[in-house]
Formats: structure tokens, sequence, C-alpha cells
């Protein structure tokens, strides 16, 4: 289509040879033809252009975490054709904004590059880019929209943890740690009838002597996750927005703890709390954790259910883990009572309840006093030997999250459950 100097130079055309028609000036014939020329070639100039035949784009850098400055490259392919003047386009990247593009001519193509700066975690799409081809003079100009399906991916934070605060167990009623220990992994299936120089421990000595002969217990495989990470994605949970929200660092937390399972060999597992209740099997650093990493990534908190109701189906991974960390922002007695009965059966279990009060608009930096419902139900855990690791907004993760004196003894009120009910 024309410009608005292509469609100026029209009208002077035009009207500098309607001049030279009505008062037959000959030296005006070839000033309006020759614009009207030069815009009818413009035109065609722009109309015969390679149209892009694909477009590639780059993102510098094997992973983006929250926070990075993140370069894409673009790459136009065109057509054997004529080269265009100008390339020049925009793209819009949903939640980051429109970004234009001045592309430069390279072999076989143009390449444009733009910066998008202190990205937030998350995924964000990207739509069709829009690219406009000019012609030498400017009069007319040419748009196409290229559809390349892409999307910018941005990882969590993952603080590294050589250990964790719960990792030496949890303690019993009297005060005492349980060490988790690995079981075997093997559940009795079924029995069948006792083959000649089969060991005798297999044998199913109950069924054997109700059925009066040698029964031997059949076994499957049935492997645990030793430990999982449940992260609450519930919606009315999230405390601030943005970067300085609950959520937020609850994410963080999450990552870190999991990897941390997963750096030592152990088959973990992670699970959010979020409209659909994703599970993820981290069981290699190598083939899995990327994918668990993703996961994180995407998780918006959009859960409708409460954390305890997810304890309580009685199924899933949570019951079969071994060793369950739960990180939240609203633990309530419900959720307590739950973890207690499962630390009860002799079940690793651990808290990291990030702390929502901190993450009001206009907390202060100094604790802030625990609502009656979490008082009660930090001692709750405290009663039931459950490590418990508070976070506030600005603390240092690695801090919060790494072994810890006496599972947050009394020398450290900040992540003592007792401490800080006793304090609020």
């Amino acid at each position: 289509m024309l410009t608005g100097k292509g469609q100026l130079a029209l009208a002077l055309g035009g009207v500098v040879y309607l001049i030279a028609w009505l008062f037959g000036s000959k030296p005006l014939y070839p000033v309006g033809i020759g614009l009207v020329a030069a815009v009818a070639l413009a035109a065609l100039w722009v109309h015969l252009l390679a149209r892009p035949r694909g477009l590639h784009r780059q993102f510098d850098g094997d992973s983006r975490t929250d926070g990075d400055d993140v370069d894409v490259g673009l790459r136009v392919e065109t057509s054997v054709g004529l080269p265009a003047a100008s390339l020049q386009g925009s793209e819009l990247v949903n939640g980051l904004g429109e970004y234009e593009l001045e592309f430069q001519r390279v072999k076989r193509g143009y390449a444009a590059r733009y910066t998008l700066e202190d990205v937030p975690r998350g995924r964000y799409t990207i739509e069709p880019t829009l690219i406009k081809a000019g012609d030498p003079f400017g009069f007319a100009v040419r748009e196409t929209r290229v559809r390349q399906p892409g999307s910018l991916l941005v990882y969590p934070h993952v603080v590294e943890l050589p250990r964790l605060f719960s990792e030496t167990g949890s303690r019993l009623a009297d005060g005492q740690r349980l060490l988790l220990r690995r079981q075997t992994g093997f559940d009795l299936h079924s029995v069948r009838e006792y083959e000649q120089g089969e060991s005798l421990r297999r044998v199913h000595w109950p069924t054997s002597a109700r059925r009066g002969k040698l029964m031997v217990k059949e076994l499957e495989d049935a492997p645990r996750d030793e430990a999982l990470v449940i992260l609450d994605a519930e919606q009315a949970t999230v405390t601030g927005s943005g970067r300085e929200s609950s959520f937020e660092v609850a994410v963080r937390a999450a990552a870190s703890i999991a990897k941390a399972h997963a750096a030592r060999g152990q088959r973990a597992g992670l699970v959010v709390n979020d409209r659909t209740r994703e599970y993820q099997a981290i069981h290699s650093l190598v083939a899995d954790w990327p994918r668990a990493l993703e996961l994180l990534a995407c998780s918006q908190p959009t859960g409708r259910h409460a954390l305890a109701g997810l304890l309580e189906d009685g199924a899933g991974p949570a019951s079969n883990a071994l060793d369950l960390t739960v990180v939240t922002s609203a633990l309530t007695a419900r959720l307590a009572d739950r973890l207690a009965r499962r630390a009860a059966g002799r079940q690793g279990t651990a808290v990291v309840l990030v702390e929502p009060g901190s993450f009001a608009a206009g907390a202060s930096a100094s604790p802030v006093e625990h609502p009656t419902e979490t008082r009660a139900a930090l001692l709750r855990l405290d009663r039931a030997g459950i490590p418990v690791a508070v976070v506030r907004r600005g603390d240092d993760l690695f801090e919060r999250l790494g072994n810890q004196d006496g599972f947050g003894g009394a020398d450290d009120a900040e992540s003592a459950p007792v401490a800080v009910a006793a304090h609020a």
C-alpha cells in the first residue's frame, strides 16, 4: 500500500500534469509523468519483493532465570527477488509488551535483534511477527504477518542446598529423632504354590496353614518416591504481587528442595496444588529435572482446593512418599493435623511456611505476628516433632532451608515453631 509520502507524490504528479495540460507547458509534462511513474514503480517494487519464506527466532543462552535480560535474535529468509530498501517490523510478547524491529541485510535474508529486560518467571507466548518491507523512495510499504509459533520460558531461581533443614528426619513425641530409611520397594502381590528348591523365607505361613500346603509370596516391584515436594498453589493463600509475593518465594523454595533431593540420587517427585494438581517424577537430574523445572516455571496460583484435602485423599504420590515436604503460605489446623498423623506413622514430614503477613502491603521487615490459627498449628507440628522452616520476605533461602540446629531450635526464633508462637 502507498505511504503518506507516496500518496502525496502521486497527487503532486497528477496536479503538475494537469497544470502542464491546461497551460501547455511542455517542461512540466516530464515532471508530472515522472512523479506518477516513480510512485507506480515503487508500488511495483514492493509487490515484487520476495515474500518471507520463513522466520527463525533464537533466544541467547541455554537457560533463563527470573530477572535475566533475554536477547532475542530474528532471521527472515527470502526467496530470490528484489531486495527491500528497508525492512522493519514489530513483535508482541504477551505479558511483556511489543518490541520494534529494525532488520539488517544479511546473506540470503534479513536479521534483527531486541532485548527483553528483567523478565519475571513464567511462560510467554509470542504473537505472529509483523514485517514491513519498503521501497527505496519510501512511497510504498508491504505488511506481512509471519506466524512462527514460539514461547519464552523463564525459570525460577534455584538455590543449591548441600544440606536440608529436615534431612536428619523428624522427632518422635518423646523428643528422639527418627532417621529416614529406604524401603525395599516391593509389595506383596499374590501367593502361589511352593516349588521345589525355593527359599523357605518366601513362604507365606498364614496362607500355608489355612490351605494345608506350602504357599510362597509373589512379590511385585512397586517403587515409591522417596522424597516428595508439594507446592501449595491455592489462589486464596497468595499475598503480595509479582516478585514480591508469597507464591514466588514458595516456587523458589520448592524448586530448591526438589533439586536437592534429586541431586542425591533419590527418587523424588513434585506436586503442584493448582487447578489441575500436576505431578512430575524426578528420578534423574538429566531426564526428569528439566521437566520439573518447566512445571515450576509455568506454575500459577490457580488452585481452588485446600492442600489438606490433597493429603487426605489416601491415594496418589502423597500417600506413598517416604519423605514429604510441604511448601505453603496457609498453615491451617486441618493441614497441621493431617501432617501430624502422618508423622505419627513414622513417615518423614517437613513444612516450609512462607509467612504471608510479611508480603502484605506496608509490612515491616521485623517478624510479623502469626494469626491465632497459625500459632496453634505451629505448636501442633512442634509437638509432633515435624521440622518447620519459616520464610519471610527478604530472607536468604540458603539459610532458611539449609540444615538448622535442633530443627529450628530456640537459638533461631525466626524458624522455631515454639519460639515463633511464644513470641507472637
